[in-house]
């Protein structure tokens, strides 16, 4: 890293929060904006700076950004593509808003600039959406914004908040996909076909092959259980209808692919307003649900982040294990690891070396004759554990 790094040392953590954004570059994930909640009021995040969390050592670092910097905000909607990051919608002190952003993730200057289209039309203002990334174009999924009313076509793509206008403006839910590709500067609204479904936020996305799905969100009072699938070559959509046994209806959720045909459902906030920590575990080629057993049961996320690391792990981080709307406090900042496949027999062996070395005398003389290529990725794992079993004591 240059100048643009801030900070770096085994006690630095980045800051608990909820609705930010968090992707994996190799074995690297870098998490941005979100806020936290203090008294009665909401906090942004700064913007100017991004946490950087190894995956291998399991050691944060903060650099500073530079460049046409986006406002603090939350309910962003954040994607990776090529080594760029780019962000799209969210909420700010002035409300929702449209703006595109993008930063190179890897050349480690960490400069943001304002992506602007040449043709086409962006969204209208937006937070809580999703987004997939297909064939090199980034293409968006429903959310919660405002519209003007000459804007509203119709009440199948856009659901009005009948407690929410002023004058002329409307908000409410939306079930509209738009494309951008950055290669032109190009937005477009592509025509779907098929069982569309209905206007929603707060829900969760993955992209499988050329197939994005989405499962549950929030319908106006209502927290959904339904899951669809939109064709990204052919644009229809269809609705999975799996046989039970079958998730709860939430939002604020995760959804995260883990494998060439299955998806991993973690969290969110229950019909009931309850924050949940089940995992379930989607086949779409059965298209039957599987909950899971995981070590995370007494920690119930809502408006957190996941996204897949290596051997298909998941890792989810921040949100809250309270209902943030009601309360001031609950918002988390612990990097939740879960399994979801068995290791290969050299991470067994990683592991257990990190895992005993600090307790076994022969590992420690063994260490230093270990091959060159292979020493600094168990030191990092020493690292990681070591790290571990300090905040576990801490929390005790």
């Amino acid at each position: 890293m240059d100048s643009a790094t801030e900070k770096h040392c085994s006690e630095l953590v980045a800051r608990e929060r909820s609705g930010h954004t968090a992707l994996v570059e190799g074995n690297v994930m870098y998490v941005w904006g979100g806020y936290v909640s203090i008294a009665d009021d909401e906090v942004f995040l700064p913007n100017d700076e991004i946490w950087l969390f190894d995956l291998e050592s399991g050691v944060w670092e903060m650099c500073t950004m530079s460049g046409e910097v986006p406002s603090p905000m939350s309910g962003i909607c954040g994607c990776s593509m090529n080594g760029d990051m780019y962000i799209f919608g969210g909420c700010d002190d002035s409300g929702q808003t449209n703006q595109l952003y993008c930063v190179n993730l890897l050349d480690g200057k960490f400069t943001w600039s304002k992506v602007n289209h040449r043709t086409g039309s962006p969204p209208s203002p937006r937070d809580k959406l999703s987004c997939w990334v297909f064939n090199g174009r980034l293409i968006y999924f429903g959310g919660y914004g405002h519209k003007q009313l000459d804007e509203i076509n119709n009440n199948r793509s856009f659901l009005m908040d009948e407690s929410s206008w002023a004058e002329d403006i409307y908000w409410g839910w939306n079930n509209e996909v738009h494309m951008f590709d950055p290669t032109s500067a190009r937005w477009c609204e592509p025509h779907t076909s098929g069982h569309s479904p209905e206007p929603r936020a707060a829900h969760a996305s993955a992209t499988l092959g050329n197939k994005g799905y989405i499962y549950g969100g929030r319908i106006r009072e209502c927290r959904t259980s339904d899951i669809h699938c939109l064709d990204l070559e052919s644009w229809t959509w269809s609705e999975i209808v799996p046989v039970s046994p079958v998730p709860l209806g939430r939002s604020w959720h995760t959804l995260t692919a883990i494998s060439d045909s299955a998806l991993f459902l973690f969290g969110g906030l229950s019909i009931e307003c309850k924050p949940m920590s089940d995992g379930w575990v989607l086949d779409v080629e059965t298209q039957k649900w599987r909950e899971i057993e995981h070590p995370y049961m007494n920690k119930p996320r809502l408006w957190h982040t996941a996204c897949q690391g290596k051997d298909s792990d998941v890792i989810v981080f921040g949100g809250s294990c309270d209902f943030i709307l009601l309360v001031d406090k609950g918002h988390c900042n612990d990097a939740l690891v879960f399994q979801m496949k068995p290791y290969s027999l050299f991470r067994i062996c990683e592991d257990y070396i990190a895992k005993n070395v600090k307790n076994c005398k022969m590992l420690q003389k063994q260490l230093p004759y270990m091959p060159a290529k292979l020493l600094p990725a168990v030191q990092k794992r020493i690292t990681y554990f070591q790290t571990s079993s300090k905040k576990c004591n801490v929390n005790k």
